[in-house]
């Protein structure tokens, strides 16, 4: 018979009494499968950022303004702009006149919720108003009523109809651009299959309610009869370059301007989570692979010993594990298609992606994700097998009974580069700019965890050696077993050391760090403005009536505006590329405003038309000084050439360009502020002014007043967005590495049956064992959250340096749960173990082969 087909018969004959090993690698080349799969869907989703039209459904073509910026210094990278792009009044006529074109439609959509006496309908998606020519792009059907003709009639979705008890006929109030609510006339109730609010005005209204004049949001493009839709989008793009014209499932990044934005945090997520899932799962696999070829040392050892030549016991080894990890990842491919789309739904859900994004999934995701699987099961199994398969029969028997707890010089001297590498990347990123300090220290944590792992074992006979003593007196009589097989075992438990290190050091590592970069973010940002009372707009715009109604209030003294976007410094080119800097629109003009950045010369006075107050390390950086003109590329692609009047004294990590509100706001996707941040007037109470702001805006639908505190509030609210990607990929890689602890530490009990049996034998009790045991498995969560501790701190330290707080923050229950997680995973594994290990009679359990 072929010498191969024997070690294949006898790799699978042998998988039926190692049911528990080949579980544990089953379930670790599962989940690993199931997360590189998911991975692979998001990178999938990153690079076809589709999300099917809902309000443009209807047009088999869309035309929007420029898609991005085209950086200055790259031949090809555009980046996409933070807000929306309108497309200029006067294009629209040529865009008509494109050979193939029947018709076209324009759309401006600007603030407008229906006002009830429970609050605004819609407020959390108040940018419902459009003219009523626009419903044709949906379409919209008219199920009652007719459309709006004139002035201060209005046309209600089903849904906002409903909602506010209105039929056709009837009269509803509706805040316009935050102005007070006025009655309307509704002519008409339209349904649509899109979701949330829609308001059709009259076309006079429509024209008079835009808050973007001279340009339209979006042009809905309808072919002539036997034209297809991609000729005539070529067409419209070879003729008005400058604008974006998209077809099928691209349309809808032009009706979510979210959506382009996406690419890239959806790129890092993508790439940072699999990149983190590959070394865990490496790390794991690995770990569970060589565990099981350890514990079977003597049945391999007999094997060489009755005449197998070492490559049969290396390829029946390598059978094994790969007929098991083929398995393991044909399962992952079902697991992988849920994992993925849970994980996605989870981000869009909590506001880290745009909810109309499509997962994508597809046949590179599901390959790439099995190939990398039993890529990584293939190069753990070969070098797991190569000690035995080398090793002469006797020498091998003598290391099955007590495997030797030195590693080979390659995994030493590995070890010691990682953890070289550890302290050199903590260090490299104190030297680093501190956006991108998270991205150097944070992958400390992975070396670290990789260098414990190929010197685990000697970690473990150290601590057993050195701490022995200290254990025993603590642990008692059942302590002396624990420690010496702490210290001959020291390869099997280091298998189990590995996850639960891991484990802590990504979690501690993960959320400190972010905790710590977020607050220095969140304080910096806040710190560079000061208010008494912050009022917010539920109606999605602050009109000037709401401004002047809280500067009459009493007790005011100064009342600004405040509008964020995000632009960069176009000439000359301030570098930043990809990552554009914060913009903030404010009225300044006070002497008692509302920013609380230092000004180093210059006046905050002259903030006024085309003018910009510059941070003083911008202006350094870039050789300008007070007076000089540069051109700004604003968040919707606009130009703005303005003087310098102002140098501020911003934090060097997080500066802010202060534009006045006035030039900033058109530029932007709502069109106007939706904060009024008030400083109350000298001599007067801030309590006291908060009340009063108050009771000034009690009619006004949606506005809530908040104190000091709610300036850092509107800057935490988007800071926690991006923290919650850090505590995702934090939550799953923790949960892949305690799957892992479970699996070897479950296998590591299993297979010492033979050895419980003979302590049984020569009289320790059922209780006297399970003790021994929960003691080894104590020194392993000690070990492990110690090791993993330290390893967090080489990224912990680094960003809280940087972000010059030198004290990480971060709440402490973080840290109690990871250490309660950690013994909450080996006592009980350990105990339900120890019980099955033992169900059987010590006479038994003598007679059964292995250790």
């Amino acid at each position: 018979m072929n010498p191969r087909r024997v070690v294949l018969r006898m790799a699978l004959a042998s998988l039926r009494y190692r049911a528990a090993a080949s579980l544990a690698t089953f379930v670790a080349v599962l989940v690993g499968c199931s997360l590189l799969i998911a991975c692979g869907g998001l990178f999938e989703t990153a690079l076809a950022i589709d999300a099917q039209p809902q309000r443009l459904a209807a047009a088999p073509v869309v035309v929007g303004g420029s898609g991005g910026f085209k950086l200055p210094d790259e031949e090809s990278q555009v980046v996409p702009y933070s807000e929306r792009a309108g497309v200029p009044a006067d294009q629209v006529a040529k865009i008509a006149a494109v050979p193939g074109v029947r018709q076209v439609v324009p759309d401006t959509t600007f603030a407008a919720v229906v006002a009830t006496a429970a609050g605004p309908l819609g407020a959390e998606a108040p940018l419902a108003g459009h003219g009523w020519d626009s419903a044709v792009l949906a379409p919209y059907s008219l199920v009652d009523g007719s459309q709006p003709r004139s002035t201060g009639q209005v046309v209600l979705d089903e849904a906002s109809a409903a909602a506010a008890g209105v039929r056709a006929g009837g009269q509803v109030p509706i805040a316009v651009d935050g102005a007070p609510p006025r009655d309307f006339v509704v002519t008409g109730i339209v349904h649509g299959d899109r979701t949330g609010p829609a308001l059709f005005f009259s076309p006079a209204d429509a024209q008079q309610f835009s808050v973007h004049p001279g340009t339209v949001d979006l042009v809905g493009v309808f072919p002539a009869d036997g034209v297809d839709a991609g000729e005539v989008a070529a067409r419209i793009a070879e003729q008005l370059p400058a604008l974006t014209v998209l077809t099928g499932a691209d349309r809808g990044s032009a009706e979510f301007p979210g959506i382009d934005g996406a690419q890239l945090p959806l790129i890092l997520l993508a790439g940072v989570f699999g990149g983190m899932v590959l070394v865990v799962m490496a790390l794991v696999v690995s770990a569970t692979i060589s565990l099981t070829v350890r514990q079977r040392q003597q049945e391999l050892a007999l094997l060489r010993a009755t005449g197998a030549t070492p490559r049969q016991v290396h390829r029946m080894v390598l059978a094994e594990t790969m007929v098991v990890a083929v398995l393991g990842a044909l399962a992952g491919l079902v697991l992988g298609r849920l994992v993925g789309t849970e994980i996605f739904s989870f981000t869009t859900g909590h506001g880290m992606l745009p909810p109309q994004l499509e997962f994508q999934q597809g046949i590179i995701a599901f390959g790439g994700g099995v190939v990398v699987s039993l890529g990584i099961s293939f190069a753990a199994a070969w070098f797991a097998a190569l000690p035995a398969a080398r090793a002469r029969p006797l020498q091998a028997l003598a290391e099955a009974a007590i495997p030797p707890a030195k590693v080979n010089d390659v995994r030493r001297f590995g070890a010691k580069v990682l953890a070289a590498a550890t302290v050199v990347l903590a260090i490299a990123s104190l030297f680093t700019p501190v956006d991108i300090t998270s991205a150097v220290c944070g992958a400390a944590v992975l070396t670290g965890s990789i260098a414990v792992a190929l010197i685990g074992p000697e970690l473990l006979a150290f601590v057993a050696t050195r701490f022995g003593p200290l254990i025993r007196r603590v642990g008692g009589r059942d302590a002396v077993l624990a420690v010496i097989n702490s210290r001959t075992r020291a390869v099997a438990f280091a298998a189990v050391l590995t996850p639960i290190t891991l484990a802590t050091a990504v979690a501690l590592g993960n959320v400190y760090a972010e905790t710590t970069q977020q607050d220095a973010i969140i304080s910096a940002y806040a710190g560079q403005l000061q208010a008494d009372a912050v009022v917010t707009s539920g109606t999605g715009a602050v009109s000037p009536a709401l401004a002047d109604a809280v500067r009459r209030a009493p007790g005011v003294g100064s009342v600004s505006p405040l509008v964020t976007s995000q632009g960069w410094i176009e000439e000359p080119y301030d570098g930043n590329g990809s990552d554009p800097g914060r913009l903030l629109g404010l009225d300044v003009r006070d002497a008692n405003g509302v920013l609380a950045t230092p000004v180093t010369s210059g006046s905050l006075g002259d903030l006024t038309g085309e003018t910009v107050a510059l941070p003083e390390g911008i202006a350094d950086d870039l050789d300008l000084k007070l007076g000089d003109r540069i051109t700004l590329r604003l968040g919707d692609g606009a130009q703005a050439k303005v003087k310098i009047v102002a140098l501020l004294d911003s934090p060097s990590g997080y500066p802010s360009i202060v534009l006045p509100a006035a030039l900033l706001a058109p530029h932007t996707t709502p069109g106007m502020a939706n904060r009024l941040l008030v400083r109350a007037a000298d001599g007067h109470d801030s309590a006291a002014t908060v009340s009063a702001v108050t009771a000034a805006t009690a009619n006004w639908p949606g506005a809530v007043v908040g104190d000091s505190d709610a300036v850092k509030e509107s800057f935490a609210a988007i800071a926690d967005i991006e923290a919650m990607i850090h505590y995702l990929l934090a939550v799953l890689a923790i949960a892949y590495a305690a799957i892992a602890a479970v699996n070897t530490l479950a296998v590591a009990v299993l297979s010492r049956r033979r050895e419980f049996g003979v302590q049984r034998l020569a009289g320790a009790r059922r209780g006297q064992v399970r003790s021994m045991l929960m003691i080894e498995g104590g020194i392993l969560a000690v070990l492990g959250l110690v090791l993993g501790t330290a390893i967090s701190l080489f990224t912990i330290i680094p960003m809280a340096i940087s972000s010059g707080t030198i004290v990480p923050v971060g709440p402490l229950w973080v840290f109690l749960a990871v250490i309660a997680a950690v013994f909450l995973i080996v006592w009980p594994v350990t105990a339900l173990s120890a019980r099955l290990a033992m169900r059987r009679s010590p006479i038994e359990a003598v007679t059964l082969p292995g250790q």
